[in-house]
């Protein structure tokens, strides 16, 4: 057998499991790790019972953002929102403002459109089919499975970039994990180890692979193997290639957009523009922004055209924001305001929001929020 093709190395755990019934390694890999799992994890809030509603929410937080910066999003929303019947009843507004910062704005959206579906359809319970749980708006198959195993003991592994790390060098796979035939595969297999395991073990295992990716076999530097239940069945670590797994298909460089941003102030308020309800950022608050790049003159005649005054900028700074497609660089221009004047026709219509406003009831994107920062700061750099 070859340890680097993951085909053979598959198909001798099957043939194992034929021969040898319960004691073959497909056994041992789930048995390995549950155990491991159980000897010691993260005391994480959504992981304290087996509620759906909890490991929704933090599934839906988690994607792309770290755990440790969700732990206060999630105990913030869970005072306020504490179960599906409050989530489907709150007011879009208030529900961006609770997301305010984790980003992708839409995932929260959906989240409410999904509880509006199971107050009203599900009598304010989860379905407990993987299949049933696919179908709500914003949930896809690695949050179904993660539901469906973590709550309800079924054979539906969650795989996501953890697992996919994880299982690569484990098995030596050189797939590129990026290829949703990848995905489909690895899933695949591993539902053949949740199908060998009783319900209460699979959510074990679900969450025993998202620990061993986030603590153990890390995405950046070198993992601690040593630590690993694994340690002796990784084919990645006994051949010496850790660092070549996983595979990843190169990445698009991000499109480039310069905006000049203004910050108009007038007395203890900020000019705040809402954005649309389609595209980026959609139903957000911004600073009023030009889609170019404008020089202290360019930004002085456009104020001017606005009919905001002459006066000079406080400050000027300079900011960047990755987004996963598109790069923003800006330069915003503070300029302070008098008080004839409440609309700029050429934008659209802009409301001007008291600072405390904009703490308590107004979302704002993180691509805005270190002006907010420049401001409270008496317009210091960051």
């Amino acid at each position: 057998m070859s340890a680097g093709n993951p085909k053979e190395w598959w198909n001798f755990v099957k043939n194992e499991k034929k021969k040898n019934g319960s004691a073959n390694e497909l056994i041992d890999i789930g048995k390995e790790l549950a155990g491991w799992y159980g000897q010691g994890h993260r005391d994480l809030p959504w992981r304290r019972d087996k509620d759906p509603y909890h490991v929704w929410i933090s599934e839906i937080m988690l994607q792309q953002t770290r755990v440790a910066a969700v732990i206060g999003y999630y105990e913030r929303f869970m005072r306020e929102l504490p179960d599906i019947e409050a989530l489907a009843g709150v007011e879009e507004a208030r529900l961006l403002k609770l997301w305010e910062g984790l980003g992708y704005y839409n995932r929260a959206r959906n989240l409410k459109k999904a509880a509006v579906i199971l107050r009203d359809e599900y009598k304010g319970r989860f379905p407990e089919e993987y299949e049933e749980i696919l179908l709500l708006p914003g949930i896809g198959a690695y949050t179904a499975g993660a539901i469906a195993s973590i709550c309800f003991g079924k054979p539906t592994p969650a795989v996501d970039g953890n697992v996919l790390r994880v299982y690569t060098r484990l098995v030596g796979d050189p797939s590129c994990i990026d290829s949703d035939q990848t995905k489909r595969a690895v899933r695949d297999k591993l539902c053949e180890l949740y199908e060998a395991c009783d319900g209460n073990t699979r959510g074990t295992l679900t969450q025993g692979w998202m620990e061993l990716g986030a603590t153990v076999c890390l995405p950046n530097g070198m993992p601690s193997c040593e630590t690993c239940p694994f340690l002796k069945k990784c084919v990645a670590k006994r051949e010496d290639r850790i660092m070549e797994f996983p595979v990843r298909a190169k990445k698009k460089e991000r499109r480039v957009e310069k905006r000049t941003v203004f910050l108009f102030l007038q007395e203890d308020r900020v000019a705040m523009h809402l954005r649309g309800s389609k595209g980026l950022l959609a139903g957000l608050w911004e600073f009023p922004n030009v889609l170019r790049e404008m020089t202290l003159e360019e930004a002085m005649k456009q104020t001017e055209d606005w009919g905001l005054g002459p006066d000079p900028p406080v400050f000027e700074h300079p900011y960047t924001h990755s987004f996963s497609h598109v790069e923003w660089h800006m330069k915003a221009y503070c300029i302070l305001c008098g008080n004839e004047t409440d609309r700029i026709d050429e934008i659209g219509e802009l409301k001007w929001l008291r600072r405390v406003e904009l703490e308590k009831t107004a979302a704002v994107p993180s691509a805005f929020r270190p002006f907010l920062s420049l401001l409270q700061n008496g317009g210091d750099r960051l």
